[in-house]
């Protein structure tokens, strides 16, 4: 199924501190020492699309997503296919939830039957798929990539190298730099807050929201990492807070031991700041699921957006994650359970944010390390390349799949071995989509994502893909 849309439309005493300013502040500190270099950028068109407030999420499907048991082959023959390459890793077709996109070649598709709830936003249009998409250097076929006339991504097949360059954008180069830091680095300005990055993450430090100024604010559940104790009830909290801010009142005349001290003073200001606000936010009315470690990282992120106006932002960028998708034994066991905890994960957000007025105004998105091989290994799947990724949000042009949904039968025209199929959709076409969407200016385009040109004309007056609404 091909779905491209032409016509842009609407819608942790100093051990303690060392430690929590390493995961948190520590490095955001550092945004004021760059502000110069980011001023001497033009901004003057970054903001093609305009909108008060805009947040991208970021959820990362660790380990490999078999996400050709995410979105399936419904109809008879192309299930019969399906059925065949998969074996033993097969849905049976009556468990497989129907979709009804809105654009049909004739092919019927579903999803996976943990994927109830996924299913009815998909259907209400507040959720697209995107079709075998990939890691791409440049155009390749499978001719190409066995004859060795095309560039390939680097440790193709790595978890490594492929993880790395989904949050670079840069698969031809290792790089530390991710393409959320590129785009916050363009767009921070529009923040009044310089004290606390725009990037924050929910899953430690990442190379996806690096940037060459802009840096990740690391935060944890429930709120900012901080200095453990300070300001807490105790004698031992009490006595810690008092040597702490002892501490930081002194001026030293050592201008490294100064230095570090305003370090640490600001990185602690932060910590309180970014707390105190979103503890001012009240509990929301949508219930919490239980043991749902990703909707507790989704709940923080929707504290912090209703915290928006406290804390001074009118962009943001979210890193998420959840792991255990190398099901190389147990797939169906293990795959399914990650897939509930998404499901019910992505409900729960997608709840509050309407409970909140802004899901027009944030968009969720997937990335993985790669899909897994089509083939069984007898238990469980092997790495593979292109596979398929979905978009959540009220901005999103839903009840879509957007790009080519291939043949699943064996030594296709895209299947390298054993099912690993070649991409059909670049991933820079999606990341391109969303950056625009944020208010990334098209001839920003290239510095975001450099191998954009091989796939996408930036003056273009068609969007990469179609799947967002640029309002």
């Amino acid at each position: 199924m091909t779905k491209r849309k032409h016509n842009i439309s609407r819608r942790k005493f100093i051990g303690d501190s060392c430690a929590a300013l390493g995961y948190t502040t520590l490095f955001s500190s550092l945004i004021n020492l760059k502000a110069m270099a980011a001023a001497a950028m033009d901004n003057s068109a970054i903001i093609p699309y305009g909108g008060d407030y805009k947040a991208l999420v970021c959820l990362m499907l660790s380990g490999g997503n078999d996400s050709f048991n995410m979105l399936i082959p419904k109809g008879n023959s192309e299930y019969n296919e399906y059925a065949i390459t998969r074996s033993n890793l097969a849905i049976p077709q009556n468990n497989v939830l129907q979709i009804n996109p809105n654009t049909s070649d004739g092919r019927v598709f579903g999803l996976h039957p943990e994927l109830t709830n996924m299913r009815q936003m998909f259907e209400s249009g507040n959720l697209a798929f995107l079709a075998n998409v990939g890691t791409l250097v440049e155009p390749a076929t499978k001719t190409e990539i066995r004859n060795n006339t095309v560039k390939t991504p680097l440790g193709l097949f790595s978890h490594s190298d492929q993880s790395q360059q989904w949050q670079t954008g840069k698969p031809g180069e290792r790089t530390n730099v991710g393409w959320g830091g590129k785009i916050a680095d363009l767009v921070q300005t529009m923040n009044s807050n310089d004290t606390i990055s725009m990037n924050i993450s929910l899953r430690g430090t990442n190379i996806f929201q690096r940037g060459d100024q802009i840096t990740p604010y690391t935060i944890k559940n429930s709120g900012s990492v901080g200095i453990s104790g300070y300001g807490g009830s105790g004698l031992f909290n009490e006595l810690k807070t008092e040597a702490l801010d002892s501490m930081l009142e002194r001026d030293y005349q050592d201008i490294y031991k100064n230095t570090y001290k305003n370090t640490v003073k600001a990185s602690n200001d932060a910590n309180l700041e970014f707390q105190t606000a979103v503890d001012g936010i009240s509990e929301f009315a949508t219930a919490l699921p239980e043991d749902n470690n990703l909707a507790e990282q989704l709940r923080m992120v929707a504290k912090t957006i209703a915290a928006r106006d406290t804390l001074g932002f009118s962009r943001q960028i979210f890193f998420v994650e959840i792991n255990g998708f190398d099901n190389h034994d147990e797939l169906l066991i293990n795959h399914g359970s990650n897939l509930k905890e998404m499901n019910d994960a992505l409900t729960y957000f997608n709840n509050i944010l309407f409970e909140l007025n802004i899901g027009d105004c944030v968009t969720t998105f997937s990335v993985s390390d790669f899909a897994r091989t089509l083939t069984s290994n007898g238990n469980g799947t092997d790495h593979a390349w292109g596979g398929n990724a979905f978009v959540m949000g009220g901005a999103v042009n839903g009840k879509e799949i957007y790009g080519d949904y291939p043949t699943l039968a064996l030594d296709s025209d895209l299947d390298l071995r054993n099912g690993v199929l070649v991409p059909t959709t670049a991933a820079d076409l999606y990341m391109a989509e969303l950056a625009l969407w944020f208010g990334v200016s098209p001839s920003d385009l290239n510095m975001v994502l450099p191998n954009l040109s091989n796939f996408y004309d930036t003056s273009s007056s068609a969007p990469p893909l179609g799947f967002m609404n640029m309002v």
